[in-house]
C-alpha cells in the first residue's frame, strides 16, 4: 500500500512520461511481446466506452441547469475551431509549394475495403443522418454529432423540470465524472501499452520510403500547433500564450497522440478544462462539439495528400485553387469523422476537384493508412488539444474583460 500512495503522489503527467519511456523501452527490446500492448487497448477501449454517454449525461445536466450567459462564448469557440482550421488549410498549401511531394504511383496498391464519399450533397446528407439518428444508436456507435443534438433537447426540455429532478441529473453528471477520472488515473499504464504497440509495429520503412510525405505532413502540423495557434491564441488574451498552448499539449496532446482517437480523448479533455477552472456549461458542449469539427489536423492531411496526387500526376495548380480545395474538403471532414480514417477517405473528394481520378487518389489513400501510425497520430494530438486550447481562449477572452486574472 505504501508503494502504491508514493506512485499516486507523483504528478500524472511525471507517471506518463515513465510510462511512455518504459513501453518505448520495451517496443525496442522485446517486440515480439505482443501482451504488452493489452493495458493500451484496455485503457483507450474504456475511455471510448465511457466517453458517449460522459457527453451525454454533462450536456444535458449543463443545460437543465444552466442560468444562461454562454452564447458569446460558444460564438467565439466555434469561430476560432473555424479560423483555427482555414490557417491549418493555407500553411499546408504553402509547405506542399515549398516542398512539393511527387510520389511514383506506378505498382502502388490502391486502398481496399473502404469507401471514399462521392460528393459535398452525399457527406452533408450523411451528416444529417447523423444529427436525427435513434439517440440509443448514437450512443451506442459514438455518433458525437446525434449524442449532442439529443442531450441538447433532453437538456432544454428538462428546464422546466423540478429541482430535484435537475439535482438527480446534476448528481449523475458528477458520478460519471467520477469514473472518468478513475480511468484516467490509469492513463500511465495505457500510454506504456500504446508506445509499446506503436514503436514495436512501426518500422522504418515509413521513414526511408515516404520519408518526405511524413517529413512535410509533421512539419506542418507543428508549424500549426506552435506558430500558427499560438498566434490566434496571443490575439485574443493579449498575452503570451505559450504557458496554455504547451498546458494543454502536456495534458491532452500526448494522451491522444497515443490513443489515436478524439472520441478516446473527450473525457481527458473535459478534466483539463475543470483543472483550469472552466465552466462547465460551455466545455460540456464545446469539447465534444470541437472533436467534430476542429478540424486543423484533417486540414494539413487532405491538403498535402491531394496536393501531392496532383504533383505526382503533372498537374498545375494554382494557390488560391488550393487553398480553395483544402477549406471544401476539410468543411466537409465533419461529416466523416467518426469512421476510422477519416480525413484519408476525403483525399479523394479533394483530388476529383482537380480531375484527378479515383484510382489515383486511393492509391494516395493506401499510402495514408501506411504511415497512418504518425500521420493519423499527430492529426489527432493537433485536433484534439486544440479543441481545449480554444475552449479555454474563449473562456480567457471573456475574464480578459471582466479584469480576472488568468490561471496560466
Amino acid at each position: 500500500m505504501s508503494i502504491i500512495k508514493k506512485w499516486n503522489s507523483i504528478s500524472l503527467i511525471l507517471r506518463i512520461a515513465i510510462g511512455l519511456v518504459i513501453g518505448a523501452i520495451l517496443g525496442l527490446v522485446v517486440p515480439g511481446a505482443s501482451w504488452l500492448g493489452v493495458p493500451g487497448e484496455l485503457f483507450v477501449g474504456a475511455l471510448k466506452a465511457i466517453a458517449p454517454l460522459l457527453v451525454f449525461v454533462l450536456v444535458a445536466a449543463s443545460l437543465a441547469n444552466a442560468k444562461g450567459g454562454n452564447a458569446a462564448k460558444f460564438r467565439t469557440v466555434i469561430t476560432l475551431y473555424l479560423l483555427s482550421t482555414l490557417c491549418a488549410a493555407i500553411v499546408s498549401v504553402f509547405a506542399s509549394f515549398l516542398f512539393p511531394v511527387r510520389i511514383p504511383l506506378a505498382g502502388l496498391e490502391a486502398a481496399e475495403g473502404y469507401t471514399a464519399p462521392g460528393s459535398m450533397g452525399d457527406i452533408v446528407m450523411n451528416l444529417l443522418r447523423s444529427i436525427i439518428a435513434n439517440p440509443a444508436d448514437a450512443l451506442v456507435n459514438a455518433n458525437y454529432i446525434g449524442i449532442l443534438f439529443w442531450a441538447v433537447i433532453l437538456g432544454i426540455a428538462l428546464k422546466a423540470s423540478s429541482e430535484a429532478t435537475k439535482k438527480m441529473m446534476s448528481d449523475l453528471a458528477d458520478g460519471v465524472s467520477e469514473v472518468v477520472r478513475w480511468i484516467i488515473s490509469c492513463a500511465p499504464f495505457g500510454i506504456l501499452g500504446l508506445a509499446f504497440s506503436a514503436v514495436s509495429t512501426s518500422g522504418l520503412e515509413i521513414f526511408t520510403t515516404y520519408g518526405h510525405l511524413v517529413a512535410v505532413l509533421v512539419g506542418t502540423m507543428l508549424v500549426v500547433a506552435l506558430v500558427v495557434n499560438p498566434i490566434i491564441v496571443f490575439l485574443m488574451i493579449r498575452q503570451n500564450p505559450y504557458p496554455l498552448i504547451f498546458y494543454c499539449i502536456r495534458n491532452s496532446g500526448v494522451t491522444a497522440f497515443f490513443t489515436r482517437s478524439s472520441a478516446a480523448n473527450i473525457p481527458v479533455n473535459m478534466e483539463l478544462c475543470k483543472s483550469l477552472g472552466l465552466d462547465e456549461d460551455l466545455y460540456s458542449v464545446s469539447i465534444p462539439l470541437g472533436s467534430t469539427i476542429n478540424m486543423d489536423g484533417a486540414a494539413v492531411t487532405i491538403t498535402v495528400f491531394s496536393l501531392a496526387a496532383a504533383f505526382s500526376s503533372d498537374i498545375k495548380v494554382t494557390i488560391p485553387m488550393a487553398i480553395f480545395l483544402s477549406i471544401i474538403a476539410t468543411l466537409s471532414a465533419c461529416g466523416t469523422s467518426g469512421v476510422a480514417g477519416g480525413s484519408l477517405l476525403l483525399v479523394p473528394l479533394g483530388c476529383s476537384l482537380f480531375g484527378i481520378s479515383n484510382d489515383i487518389a486511393m492509391q494516395l489513400v493506401g499510402i495514408g493508412f501506411i504511415i497512418s501510425v504518425i500521420q493519423d497520430s499527430m492529426e489527432t494530438a493537433l485536433n484534439s488539444s486544440g479543441d481545449a486550447i480554444f475552449t479555454a481562449t474563449a473562456e480567457f477572452h471573456e475574464w480578459k474583460k471582466q479584469g480576472k486574472k488568468l490561471p496560466l
